[in-house]
């Protein structure tokens, strides 16, 4: 099977009864074959609201049961889903929007104000959808009444499934398009590293609008036929529970949350490594930014269970590294070996670099993205003339064949599993009057992994304060994408055609951080 669509028919007749979505909040179930038929009634709705074949759906909405069938169901009627970043700052928000060309949004009612402004000067009509959790989409008419309703397209394994949105150098994100095969290769790739079976039941924290959520804890289950547990949110007092509560097997955490999980874990009622409301537990999986050995180390000493290490990228669907499943040797600071496509370390001049030597690492797979959306120079450059796809990352493979990330070949700072551009930040800054020359630079951080600081030198005779930034940082970009501290110096440091050294600069505030 090479597509959503076929995934889903699949198991809503092999395994129709069968649990594959919770909500602890209203402990609502969704079967498989219940799926099935929202994803088949809900394409067929789209369709009778005008949308074309390979259209864009988006959705901004928290997780949830009516997120999930709108994520699934958009590639299972051949459109492309769009899952847009609830907390993503206005300016990018609008960007995003206009960029994409979609036609069609489903959204809540929390975030209809702030979606509403950032279509406001669209130059194309945009539809959007008011979605209750509870009732979901307020369609105009139902399939039911229509009778079948109509036929759908054949979807195969080319058929783009996903767009998703990542930030790059530039400040302005990429539209990263996934195609079926690709998604379907994430979710498998998933459930190799894992191994995943029907009797998995996977707790589902990170949001929809990220590739860690979309893939690992969505498609994974979906492939293997397992279920998945899914808050409407993280809660970290809330976590324990949830796992205990609804005999959750596994989960997919970033480090932020680990650490956040750490802090609180002697409130905690359990027993820990020996608690039988926490028995079925197997392991949790941590990805979307490097995790610190010494958090690892905790984590496993306290919560007695395994901490599987991995990396993703947008771009591949997410995994393509992981630690093995004990007793398999799992290497501290390692997101492990490649599991379900081939992965190296290339020099600057794209020769397979030697054992232990850094360089940067390239992927190839079916879960390879095919494209940038309305981007070609990025399309292009993003791949070695043999067709690896470049990941940005330096690092170096061992004897063993686990890798070791080292760095970036540029500036993107990841901030609890998110990647900012630093130019985003920049571009705000420069905004106002007194700032002659800024950079935002990302320092390390014992929760988030990194967070963001600002440089920022000011011009002769004037004047302005580090709150009076951040308030506008925040106003354009959101609380997160903003700077957490502002600092003030008389220069900063160039190179020979003038531009600003960025990577400079955490040396030089080292004394201040």
């Amino acid at each position: 099977m090479q597509t959503v669509t076929e995934i889903i028919d699949h198991q809503g007749s092999s395994s129709g009864d069968k649990p594959f979505l919770i909500i602890p909040e209203s402990n609502t179930m969704m079967s498989y074959g219940e799926l099935a038929r929202l994803a088949k009634q809900t394409a067929q709705e789209l369709y009778t609201l005008g949308i074309e074949e390979g259209a864009t759906v988006g959705f901004m909405l928290d997780n949830g049961y009516w997120s999930t069938v709108l994520f699934l169901a958009s590639m299972y009627g051949g459109f492309v889903t769009l899952p847009l970043n609830a907390v993503a700052g206005a300016k990018q928000l609008e960007y995003v929007v206009e960029h994409s060309d979609v036609g069609v949004v489903f959204v809540n009612n929390k975030y209809h104000g702030k979606l509403r402004q950032a279509a406001a000067d669209l130059d194309r009509p945009i539809r959007l959808v008011p979605t209750d959790e509870e009732t979901g989409p307020e369609w105009p008419i139902t399939a039911e009444r229509r009778g079948s309703g109509p036929l759908l397209p054949a979807v195969t394994a080319t058929t783009d499934a996903l767009m998703l949105y990542t930030s790059g150098t530039t400040g302005k994100p990429k539209g990263a398009v996934l195609a079926h095969s690709s998604m379907v290769a994430g979710g498998r790739n998933t459930v190799l590293a894992h191994e995943l079976s029907a009797v998995d039941r996977a707790l589902c924290v990170l949001p929809l609008y990220h590739i860690n959520g979309q893939i690992v804890t969505v498609m994974g289950p979906l492939v293997s036929g397992g279920s998945v547990v899914m808050p409407h949110r993280y809660q970290t007092g809330e976590f324990w529970k949830t796992v205990a509560d609804y005999r959750c097997t596994w989960f997919s955490v970033v480090p932020t949350i680990i650490k956040y999980l750490l802090d609180r874990a002697a409130e905690e009622p359990y027993q820990f490594g020996n608690d039988p409301r926490l028995q079925q537990l197997r392991f949790g999986r941590s990805a979307s930014a490097p995790l610190p050995a010494s958090v690892h180390r905790d984590f496993e000493s306290i919560f007695n269970i395994p901490m599987i290490e991995t990396m993703g990228l947008t771009e591949t669907a997410a995994p393509i590294l992981s630690n093995p499943m004990p007793p398999g040797e799992r290497k501290s600071g390692s997101p492990g070996i490649a599991i379900g496509n081939e992965v190296k370390i290339v020099d600057d001049q794209g020769r397979d670099a030697a054992t232990d030597t850094a360089g940067e690492l390239v992927v190839k797979g079916e879960n390879v993205l095919t494209r940038y959306y309305k981007n070609e120079d990025a399309s292009a450059s993003a791949f070695t003339t043999d067709g690896w796809f470049r990941t940005g990352d330096l690092g170096y493979c061992d004897s063993d064949g686990y890798y070791f990330i080292t760095g970036r070949l540029k500036e993107l700072i990841i901030k609890g599993g998110e990647n900012i551009a630093p130019r985003e930040v920049d571009d705000v800054l420069y905004q106002h009057p007194a700032v002659l020359e800024a950079a935002a630079v990302g320092v390390p951080d014992d929760v988030y992994g990194q967070n963001v600081v600002a440089c920022v030198c000011l011009r002769n005779g004037f004047q302005c304060s580090g709150d009076e930034l951040l308030k506008l940082c925040e106003e354009q970009l959101g609380a997160f994408k903003s700077p957490s501290h502002i600092y003030f110096l008389d220069d900063l440091p160039k190179g020979p055609s003038g531009k600003i050294q960025r990577l400079q600069l955490p040396d030089l505030l080292q004394h201040k951080l």
